[in-house]
């Protein structure tokens, strides 16, 4: 049965995290906006039009009935993969921060891998719906699905792009374990991960010097410990109340492009613990919010679609955050709603419209 109100809890946070995020994303870039580009206002303003452009997409979204997600996933899946091929083509792809993730379209950038992140979850939520009965069975039933996901995580690498790869897998983990695989599978596949993993990092030498900086950061303060260094030197003075708006010290060029992964140590230094409260609060019932409806709707797609877009979120989130305190090494990730990153934001946000639509259709 159709229940016509949105989840307005859900709506309020998602609002006003944002919000908070196109403040923070001014407090944290203008001093490097104005070095580089003399204009303070260069990334909010980038990041305002993104914005805008994002809740229209969550507006829009919320009102187009899910169902059609599941009758279009294979088309969708199909595009997404196409332009992650097309991304990797000298010519096409624009090099950023070292890797080919991106179309460039004037001073904007569309980064087709978020894009891939909410279509395989689409691609597998379908999946699972026609597949149930053999998610017990690991080659008839695990093994296509993972191949598939494999395949994607491959082609994000080529950028290279482990942060977002690993999401993606780990999004994908999570809806296998809903969907009903045995658990056995989940240890082996930890194992095989882990070597796999193992393998990335020894393949790529900057991986390794991540790994080294995160044990020992101070063994190359001012090369690859640098970052985790400067997070750290932003967050301790934050205190309770932090030193308040604008008075950040780590974003006059000591934290390197603090408007983007590292925007959470800019929080603590500004805010203080009240700020990583006001985050982490929005967060979790961001979350909570999101599991519950998944936990309330009427047929197994939108279950699924709404677990995985939560699942996302969460692992996205904890990764990031994780980085920022030093817990794992650098990963390159961005913080949903906060981090300056037009295409992030718009698929988040795109990504809660869809939330919030099945939100209409609980029990």
């Amino acid at each position: 049965m159709k229940n016509k109100k949105l989840d307005f809890l859900l709506l309020g946070s998602i609002i006003i995290i944002s919000i908070f995020g196109l403040i923070m994303i001014y407090s944290a870039s203008y001093v490097w906006a104005a070095y580089k580009f003399a204009d303070p206002f260069k990334f909010v303003k980038n990041q305002g039009t993104f914005f805008i452009l994002g809740l229209f997409m969550l507006w829009f979204v919320s009102k187009v009935d899910y169902h059609i997600y599941y009758e279009k996933a294979n088309l969708i899946f199909t595009i997404c993969l196409i332009l992650l091929i097309l991304v990797l083509i000298p010519g096409i792809g624009t090099v950023r921060n070292g890797s080919r993730s991106w179309f460039g379209i004037g001073s904007f950038g569309i980064q087709p891998s978020e894009f891939m992140k909410l279509a395989l979850i689409i691609f597998t939520s379908k999946y699972l719906c026609r597949n149930e009965k053999n998610m017990n069975l690991i080659v008839k039933g695990v093994l296509p699905i993972l191949a598939i996901t494999m395949l994607v995580f491959g082609l994000i690498m080529l950028q290279p792009d482990f942060g977002t790869g690993m999401i993606l897998v780990m999004s994908i983990i999570g809806l296998l374990f809903i969907g009903g695989v045995p658990f056995q599978f989940f240890f082996r596949s930890f194992l095989v991960g882990v070597a796999g993993i193992v393998g990335l990092i020894l393949s790529a030498p900057y991986r390794l010097e991540r790994i080294l900086s995160f044990l020992n950061p101070w063994k190359d303060p001012l090369g690859s410990g640098f970052q985790i260094i400067q997070s750290l030197y932003a967050i301790g003075p934050g205190g309770l109340f932090g030193m308040g708006f604008g008075a950040s010290r780590q974003k006059h060029f000591y934290l390197p492009e603090p408007q983007t992964d590292f925007i959470f140590s800019i929080i603590s230094e500004e805010f203080g613990f009240l700020g990583i409260l006001l985050v982490t609060s929005l967060f979790l019932i961001i979350i909570i919010r999101g599991f519950k409806i998944a936990s309330h709707t009427n047929d197994l797609f939108s279950k699924y679609l709404a677990f995985g877009i939560t699942f996302g979120l969460s692992f996205q989130a904890l990764l990031n955050l994780m980085v920022v305190v030093g817990l794992i090494p650098v990963t390159g990730v961005t913080l949903p709603f906060l981090s300056y990153g037009g295409s992030s934001l718009l698929i988040t946000l795109a990504s809660m419209g869809i939330v919030l639509n099945i939100s209409r259709h609980q029990k």
